[in-house]
């Protein structure tokens, strides 16, 4: 089970859930796992409320203690949490193709109204008068903002490309969105995730925010208390780069970038790893609450970073008006130097490594002078006493999972930066947290160098081999035990990749977007007709449940880079919505190129004689797999 899915509970984890709700003994909850992912404190600090990704809960936990008082129960697992600024009304996000957003009165913990959203919503956020919530609806490409008073979506705003995280300046003018993917296509000089800004007075954009070329997989994006910066932390690929080596960051390193919300400018982006050890997958974000401390989590290395922003400030400005003193260890000279410089940080960050029973931290809340970790995981929370930052870092069990499935393992794996050399990288770092893409082209050695191939998705790998585009791997089996030493640069047991091929088997498709009401739309129907008839030929190499053949063909993409006899996989085509640029280059921006202007000879397809309404229900069948 990937996380964020929606998924059936069974009767006796329910009713599990609502026993410990009844009784608020501050018993450990007993598997499955809980998986916290998301947190938020209550105003006086003595409460903490901690949304579980894969168990429909939500915790509700002493501060003082450590002792869980009550248990919410769901209709699907948590995405995110927000609470009104005098602690009574918690709301939570449930993600699903049809996503709820959950009212919980925090007096009684229980669910008081449910509001529906968009598909695989995260990320709440209040207006500042709180009047609206606006939420993240991931794969409609939109935020939802619902009046309070009536529990309604008042207005959607669009967005690039999936986005996760949003944050509303302190003015309420302006929402900040990130978006998880860049939205354009892969074989381009520049290629981007964005930071979105829209007007909420007229709901229209008012600039993309460019990030530095390479920027990908946006995670969290806050503002600080005095209105003035934001942060969104993100992984900056050398994509430019063949794979040959992992030191000092010629794959990928992992980085913040600071928004000046006074201009809505970038201001620059900084790198978070050290010359000689990598921050791999940068994920929650938490200023001090005097806005003195930016602070994040390492999901890949289990970590978290706490940074002095006003010495950062500095920094940067001094840099931007005449250099840094001698003694900066900094390799700078001009601010378009900072994204390049493992070095910047040195002197301004402090680095704390979470115990050995934390794993794989991706929520993060300050309360109380202490930063509060939810470890995905481990099921586990970090404490750190941001008074004295030196001192332990506490632990604290939330579950205790009575299982350890080998696709849990595998997921763990998957996301765990500590299996590759100096932490620099994970699976995750090229195809998501979820197994499936960057939209990044990578020059990765499997098939030779100087000819970069799209990251493909993970979904379905083990059904569909061989793997790669050019079919260099037999199967998912051996793609996975020649990318730990290629990808992670290191040797490691065959229980890491015997968990990680059990975690790829255990993906399943998400529901497309494109279906209405869980099917097929008219335009769906008759592209449905359309893809299997005589006249296209679509079906003769995407055939079958898993629409691939499972062979390779010349189908007229050859492009600047490959040989001229280079023959391409057939791809599944199950849940393509996701998966843009499309074809093994990335040069086809969307579904209906590769249908027209990729397919100039008719090789890919016969679709040359489609009318334009012809090509639209096709490319619409198409997204709706």
């Amino acid at each position: 089970m990937t996380p964020y899915m929606p998924v059936h509970w069974t009767g006796a984890t329910l009713a599990a859930l609502t026993l410990l709700h009844a009784l608020g003994s501050g018993s450990l909850i007993a598997s499955p796992a809980l998986s916290p992912s998301s947190l938020s404190a209550a105003p006086n600090a003595q409460t903490l409320y901690i949304g579980c990704a894969t168990t429909p809960s939500v915790l509700f936990m002493e501060t003082a203690t450590g002792r869980i008082t009550r248990s919410t129960v769901l209709p699907s697992p948590a995405s995110g949490l927000t609470l009104r600024g005098d602690g009574s009304m918690l709301y939570v996000t449930c993600p699903a193709p049809q996503s709820t957003v959950c009212e919980i009165d925090t007096s009684t913990g229980r669910v008081v109204r449910t509001m529906e959203v968009g598909h695989t919503a995260s990320d709440p956020v209040l207006s500042p008068d709180e009047r609206s919530l606006f939420v993240c609806a991931r794969f409609d490409n939109r935020i939802d903002q619902i009046d309070l008073a009536s529990g309604r979506v008042m207005r959607r705003l669009i967005a690039p490309r999936e986005p996760v995280s949003a944050a509303v300046t302190p003015d309420g003018r302006h929402l900040l969105v990130a978006n998880h993917l860049q939205a354009g296509r892969a074989d381009a000089d520049v290629v981007r995730a964005t930071v979105t800004v829209l007007d909420l007075r007229t709901g229209g954009m008012v600039k993309e925010l460019e990030l530095p070329n390479g920027s990908t997989l946006l995670r969290d994006l806050r503002i600080s208390p005095d209105g003035r910066h934001a942060v969104v932390v993100h992984q900056l690929a050398r994509f430019h780069l063949p794979t040959t080596q992992i030191e000092r960051g010629w794959i990928n390193t992992s980085a913040m970038s600071l928004i000046d919300l006074q201009t809505l400018d970038l201001l620059t982006t900084v790198l978070l790893d050290n010359i000689n050890a990598g921050a791999a997958n940068p994920w929650a974000v938490a200023w001090d609450t005097d806005g003195s401390r930016i602070m994040t989590t390492h999901a890949g290395t289990h970590e978290l970073s706490i940074i002095d922003f006003p010495a950062l400030l500095e920094r940067i400005h001094r840099l931007g008006s005449g250099g840094l003193p001698d003694e900066t260890l900094s390799a700078s000279r001009t601010l378009a130097d900072i994204p390049n410089d493992l070095a910047f940080l040195v002197g301004l960050r402090q680095r704390i490594q979470l115990t050995a029973a934390d794993r794989g931290p991706r929520s993060l809340v300050v309360a109380g002078g202490r930063a509060w970790i939810g470890n995905f995981f481990s099921d586990t929370l970090s404490v750190i006493d941001l008074d004295d930052p030196d001192s332990p870092v506490r632990s604290i069990a939330l579950g205790s999972c009575s299982e350890d499935p080998a696709e849990r393992r595998g997921e763990a794996y998957f996301n765990d930066a500590t299996l590759c050399f100096q932490g620099w990288q994970s699976c995750a770092s090229c195809h998501s947290n979820d197994a499936r893409v960057d939209g990044m082209n990578w020059d990765n050695l499997n098939d030779g160098i100087g000819n970069p191939k799209n990251s493909k998705s993970l979904l379905l790998a083990p059904d569909t081999p061989p793997m790669m585009w050019l079919g260099v791997r037999a199967d998912s089996a051996a793609a996975v035990r020649a990318g730990i030493p290629h990808a992670l640069f290191t040797v490691q047991p065959e229980e890491v990749a015997t968990a990680l091929d059990a975690y790829l088997r255990s993906l399943s498709p998400m529901p497309s977007p494109h279906l209405e009401q869980g099917r097929l739309s008219l335009a769906g129907e008759r592209g449905r007709k359309l893809f299997f008839s005589e006249t296209t030929r679509c079906a003769n190499c995407h055939r079958g449940d898993l629409y691939t053949d499972q062979k390779q063909h010349r189908v007229g993409t050859i492009g600047r880079y490959d040989a001229p006899a280079d023959r391409f996989d057939t791809p599944s085509l199950v849940e393509i919505w996701r998966t843009a640029p499309f074809l093994h280059d990335g040069s086809a921006l969307t579904v209906k190129e590769v249908l027209t202007s990729s397919n100039p000879d008719d090789l890919h397809g016969q679709t040359s004689h489609l009318t334009p309404q012809e090509i639209e229900d096709l490319a619409t069948f198409l997204l709706s797999l």
